[in-house]
């Protein structure tokens, strides 16, 4: 469960959007200090499972075949074979590649889906997540479907999606606790790496959690 003062941050943020005719994201910016994010490895680069969900559709496609590919369809928003993959021109494959959140692919995979989609999915960071032979394509799905990746490339401030503004604020408060939790985990100075965290609806005003 999260700090309380994170709930009221977000409760705060939700309370002062403006209203608006469309569902608004609900975003996390968090500002970095004390590190050289020239230096890849000390960037920011994970994929966190929101307890809350993201409140949002999150596309998914799913490259496999036999019976993991009939499994798939069971869940993800699309399936391609081998053959499909093959047969993509590159407007085909940047127009999937922008329209989709995640990909997973068969292990065995892997090595086509590089050479064919590589420069596209790479630059992106929309590399498929293998699938191993024992791995549940629907379980996996399904989690891809809460999930959301957490990027800082080289800059200080970074943005994430936490949720959207139909959420409540306890389920809102408990995906920033997470990330903020895996943040402090993964950063070399923990929590003294973290200059500000902030909370805000799409349009609305920032509002300060840390």
């Amino acid at each position: 469960m999260a700090d309380s003062d994170i709930e009221t941050a977000v409760a705060r943020a939700l309370e002062d959007s403006p209203d608006r005719n469309f569902t608004e994201t609900v975003d996390l910016a968090i500002n970095l200090r004390d590190l050289d994010l020239n230096e890849p490895s000390n960037r920011v680069d994970e994929s966190v499972v929101l307890p809350g969900g993201t409140g949002q559709d999150t596309r998914i496609v799913v490259i496999a075949e036999g019976e993991t590919g009939v499994r798939a369809e069971e869940a993800a928003d699309d399936v391609l074979s081998e053959s499909d993959v093959a047969d993509l021109d590159d407007d085909e494959a940047k127009d999937m590649a922008d329209e989709t959140d995640f990909f997973i692919a068969e292990e065995a995979m892997m090595q086509d889906i590089a050479r064919h989609l590589g420069t596209i999915l790479g630059p992106r960071g929309k590399m498929p997540d293998p699938l191993s032979p024992d791995d549940d394509v629907v379980e996996t799905v399904n989690r891809l479907k809460s999930t959301v990746q957490i990027r800082s490339g080289d800059r200080r401030t970074f943005h994430t999606l936490v949720g959207a503004e139909d959420m409540n604020a306890e389920d809102i408060a408990d995906n920033i606790d997470v990330i903020l939790r895996r943040l402090h985990a993964d950063l070399e100075k923990g929590p003294q790496n973290i200059d500000g965290v902030f909370v805000k609806t799409t349009m609305g005003p920032s509002v300060e959690v840390v």
